[in-house]
């Protein structure tokens, strides 16, 4: 039963995870758009939105990778 609220919510994570991703607005692509990128997270002009995706995406990674730990060793235990 554990077994299965994990998966759960390892999907649940996941995709949230995706869908965090997805909706972050991109960045120009090339060298250019590396550095201005680099520069904008540095100098921090990059507000709102983009700040609270970048926070649930780092969270939900982290549940991501909890649960998948979980998982392996639920699975290795069996």
């Amino acid at each position: 039963m554990l077994e299965i609220i994990t998966t759960a919510f390892h999907v649940v994570f996941s995709l949230g995870l995706i869908v965090s991703v997805i909706l972050m607005s991109g960045r120009s692509a090339g060298l250019s758009g590396a550095i201005a990128g680099g520069a904008e997270t540095f100098f921090g002009k990059r507000k709102g939105m983009d700040d609270l995706l970048g926070k649930v995406a780092a969270g939900l990674a982290i549940a991501f990778l909890v649960t998948s730990l979980i998982l392996t060793v639920m699975r290795r235990a069996v």
